[in-house]
């Protein structure tokens, strides 16, 4: 039996509190929705799915599906070299369904990218790369591609972790990659991961088979390094020091008794034996913060240092190692040039 006695009676405080909560809760979820929408539409016109094999294909033969991202508004796309392969014919096919032939411009299989231009195409829909050393774990970022085929396909998560390491298709390691829990599908590799500003902070590459909604990207400014090294060479040159490592905090104690003001370094993890760094005597848990002169705040730092111009050269290199400055010479020798897949 319901009680209506004025004990029990309704003064307007809890159908405020009631109304107050949906409308907080509405006006969140509706910042969140303007994000994502602010962000497909900015972006979602300069993603392309990119088609490879022949256009008329036998009972043998089979084509790849992917995405893209059109970096420039006279053609430039980049996308997966796994994406790519081997394939002499690609297709790249927009939001409109208006479909131009392509060619690679060059490919870099130890970090999953691949450079295409269009043919014919001028004053195309394009995004920006953004930093991605800005990053911030938690933060919001959308995935656009053609999951499975299906076209302009749009998820959202966010940053789950930075700096992490996976295995590349020609076998090497891929440092400095984001994961992220937007849902990611086949096809999406070498479609654009966008941050709430509309920049392109990752190209969406893998997928760990049979995990729950683990997905990576490669750094955008992983991405620019390799693009302007194609751009200018046609391939990326690279020097070779034999370690793999990740992005990592260097406590403050650490550097105020080294002397030093890098608040992050490269934290190797691992080093080849009889390569440059294993004669150099570098060692697991070594913290990289100088090369050659250039200031070291993380893996991508020290990739981009290891480029031709410090091939067959000596250098001096400044670690942390227990939290102790030491300086060690290194001499970086060229790295094989990967073929295409």
């Amino acid at each position: 039996m319901l009680d209506f006695s004025p004990d029990n009676a309704d003064d307007g405080s809890s159908s405020r509190a009631t109304e107050h909560a949906p409308a907080n809760d509405q006006a969140l979820l509706d910042a969140y929705s303007n994000a994502v929408i602010g962000v497909t539409e900015r972006v979602g016109p300069a993603v392309v799915r990119v088609e490879t094999g022949p256009k008329v294909r036998t009972a043998r033969e089979r084509g790849g599906l992917g995405s893209g991202i059109v970096i420039s508004p006279d053609g430039f796309v980049l996308t997966n070299s796994h994406v790519v392969g081997a394939s002499k014919e690609i297709r790249l096919r927009d939001t409109e369904g208006f479909v131009t032939d392509a060619h690679v411009l060059g490919v870099d299989p130890d970090t999953d990218l691949a450079l295409l231009r269009a043919d014919g195409a001028r004053d195309l829909p394009y995004a920006s790369l953004g930093n991605s050393k800005s990053l911030r774990r938690g933060q919001l970022v959308v995935a656009i591609g053609n999951p499975l085929g299906f076209e302009s396909t749009v998820t959202a998560g966010v940053v789950s972790a930075l700096g992490r390491s996976i295995r590349s298709v020609s076998g090497r390691t891929i440092e400095d990659v984001i994961q992220t829990d937007a849902a990611l599908n086949p096809g999406n590799s070498g479609g654009p991961l966008v941050s709430s500003a509309a920049e392109v902070i990752g190209i969406n590459t893998a997928i760990i088979q049979g995990a729950q909604g683990i997905c990576f990207a490669v750094a955008s400014n992983t991405a620019q390094f390799v693009l302007s090294e194609i751009i200018r060479h046609g391939y990326v040159r690279r020097a070779y020091i034999g370690v793999s490592g990740q992005t990592a905090p260097i406590p403050r104690r650490h550097a105020v008794v080294a002397g030093v003001d890098n608040t992050m370094g490269a934290l190797l993890a691992q080093i080849e034996a009889d390569s440059p760094a294993a004669q150099a005597g570098l060692l697991p848990g070594d913290v990289v913060i100088k090369l050659d002169g250039v200031e070291i705040n993380g893996v991508d730092d020290l990739i981009r240092a290891l480029d031709r111009d410090r091939i067959d050269r000596k250098l001096e290199m400044d670690v942390l190692r227990m939290g102790r400055l030491r300086a060690v010479d290194i001499h970086p020798v060229e790295r094989k040039r990967a073929a295409r897949q």
